[in-house]
């Protein structure tokens, strides 16, 4: 009976082994799927940051009609002189974080037919007065208003300064503008 104690301890440390060795590899795995998800909640944030910073920039180039002007030069206050760039700080630090370049381009220039407008709104009141003509017959009258919308592309591209991920954001936006505007 003396021996069959004796091989049961030595049975009993070798299970113990085995036990402990499992319970580290759980362990090791459980810390290396935590670090997974920490990289992937980290990565999305950035990218969710990168994207306010882009939606931010189109709505400071969209908030004027000076990009519709001169659309090189869209942004009232760029970013370190460099034209249409925006810059972004997300931690509060003060530093360049996101760097955001907006790119506006005019996609067309559509005319507005009188028949489109109201004449009790001022806005599309003053798109009737002075209604001429610069083509056809003489004293004929075009269907068309003074005004038209000016369609816009606006691409803004956002670069975390840190990692380097980029995230690109593109919104149309319309704009009245006089019915002799070209697309500059």
């Amino acid at each position: 009976m003396t021996r069959s104690l004796q091989r049961q301890r030595g049975a009993t440390l070798i299970v113990s082994l085995i036990m402990l060795v499992l319970i580290t590899l759980l362990a090791v795995s459980s810390f290396s799927l935590g670090k997974g998800n920490v990289q992937i909640v980290g990565n999305m944030q950035q990218r969710n940051q990168a994207f306010g910073a882009a939606q931010q920039a189109v709505a400071t180039t969209i908030s004027t009609t000076q990009f519709s002007a001169t659309p090189t030069d869209a942004i009232p206050v760029p970013c370190g002189g460099v034209a249409n760039t925006v810059c972004v700080s997300v931690n509060g630090d003060g530093g360049n974080d996101i760097v955001v370049r907006v790119t506006p381009t005019c996609d067309s220039i559509q005319p507005i037919p009188v028949t489109q407008l109201d004449f009790s709104n001022p806005n599309d009141a003053g798109c009737l007065l002075g209604q001429s003509q610069d083509f056809g017959v003489t004293g004929g009258a075009s269907t068309n208003s003074m005004c038209a919308n000016s369609v816009w592309d606006i691409q803004a591209s956002a670069t975390d300064q840190m990692s380097g991920a980029n995230y690109v954001v593109d919104q149309g936006v319309a704009v009245r503008v006089p019915s002799s505007t070209l697309c500059p």
